[in-house]
């Protein structure tokens, strides 16, 4: 049996394939890095519990929205942009922030991603796949 493949899906840009995968890739970063905190919470490493679980709940949450977020790209959903783009410019302003702080490991990938992913978003092939002929 074959599967019946939308035209517009069939014949997506490349731009949102990497954008996809990009949103894709830091939805499972914050996952497992709610993951690790409720870890070493259980486990009694944290010093402040309430605030440890708030924060691995909310970073669990995040990565679960990205991932849907981007599933929502790679179906060519038009909503799906908006939530991509204002996470990029969160991303972006918390990574200023590691860079300024010297946690360069953490704030150079991630202000890397959200350019590749602002720059493939809003590229011209990106914006009418997603947005027609508005």
């Amino acid at each position: 049996m074959r599967r019946v493949v939308s035209p517009t899906v069939q014949n997506r840009p490349f731009t949102l394939l990497v954008a996809a995968v990009a949103v894709a890739i830091e939805g499972l970063a914050a996952v497992a890095i709610g993951g690790w905190v409720a870890y070493e919470t259980l486990l009694g490493g944290a010093g402040d519990v309430m605030s440890s679980l708030v924060l691995a709940a909310f970073a669990l949450a995040v990565g679960a929205g990205l991932v849907w977020v981007a599933w929502g790209i790679l179906q060519l959903m038009r909503w799906s942009r908006g939530p991509a783009v204002v996470t990029q410019i969160f991303a972006g302003l918390l990574a200023i922030t590691l860079i300024q702080a010297g946690q360069l490991a953490w704030g150079v990938p991630l202000i890397v991603a959200a350019v590749v992913i602002l720059v493939t978003l809003l590229a011209p092939p990106s914006t009418h796949a997603l947005m027609g002929d508005v």
